[in-house]
């Protein structure tokens, strides 16, 4: 991996240290969810993540933060879960949640990029997403770890927040441009600190003293280039005007469903 590239993941592993903090806040509520057989996924998420319980024998989820997607997806039947990040902190909220539940769930503490080539295709499943990408400063080399983990024929299913949806500011009523990511077509690196507060919020302590993390706005055709180019067969596409968390929570929701929130992607090693 290259070095400056490390430098910013482990500054993100840094920063969501720092956000675990949240997640282990509500820990035991999420146990609950799960106990009862919850499954944790927005509405266009379902038809594409069907019949697991037939074909899926071990699910990889990537950036798997809290590990409730992912004990979500061994909710909804497949037989095996597996769940990498980068946060030392997430992962072991994970680790209690599945060992709580008595799931079939296997852990590792990983940079993305280099998650262990001991699970080079085992996986009938991918599954990664919801503000996952964006932490990723190679996307070309995030679709070549995809690409080994996954036996032939399985398949990758991404749920992302749709490149459109993070132009905007958060706090406005309406469609505004936001002055740091509001040009759809810029390529840099944005250094930023602190959480929005509809969900990690402020931890106790101003944005300023919060750990900086770095993100990188990936456009679609980027995605899908990504995608195509580590050798995957494209299978689907899909634009949803679902938000997987409360983005903009000061606009009119039918306003928000106006435009698109949300991608799905969908992609199959072949054969």
């Amino acid at each position: 991996m290259d070095e400056d590239i490390r430098r910013l993941h482990e500054a993100n592993r840094a920063g969501w240290n720092e956000g675990a903090q949240a997640y282990e806040e509500d820990l035991h509520e999420r146990i609950e969810l799960l106990k009862s057989g919850g499954q944790n996924f927005c509405p266009p998420e379902f038809e594409f993540l069907t019949d697991l319980e037939s074909w899926c024998h071990r699910a990889i989820h990537l950036q798997c933060a809290g590990g409730t997607d992912t004990l979500s997806l061994w909710n909804r039947g497949a037989h095996e879960v597996v769940g990498v990040d980068i946060s030392d902190r997430m992962i072991a909220v994970a680790q209690a949640k599945g060992e709580a539940i008595g799931a079939n769930a296997k852990w590792y503490r990983s940079d993305i990029l280099e998650t262990p080539a001991e699970l080079d295709g085992t996986a009938d499943l991918i599954y990664t997403g919801r503000g996952a990408i964006c932490w990723v400063m190679d996307l070309d080399a995030w679709a070549s770890v995809v690409y080994r983990l996954l036996k032939p024929g399985g398949k990758l299913y991404l749920y992302e927040g749709h490149p459109v949806s993070e132009v905007w500011t958060m706090d406005d009523d309406n469609y505004v441009l936001d002055p740091q990511y509001g040009d759809y077509f810029q390529d840099s690196v944005i250094a930023d600190s602190g959480w929005p507060s509809t969900y990690i919020g402020d931890l106790g302590k101003p944005a300023e003293e919060h750990a900086t993390k770095y993100e990188r706005s990936w456009r679609l055709d980027q995605i899908v280039n990504a995608v195509i180019g580590s050798g995957l067969s494209l299978k689907k596409i899909g634009e949803h005007p679902d938000l997987f968390w409360d983005r903009f929570p000061n606009m009119d929701p039918g306003l928000v469903r106006r435009l698109p929130q949300t991608l799905s992607v969908l992609a199959e090693k072949p054969a």
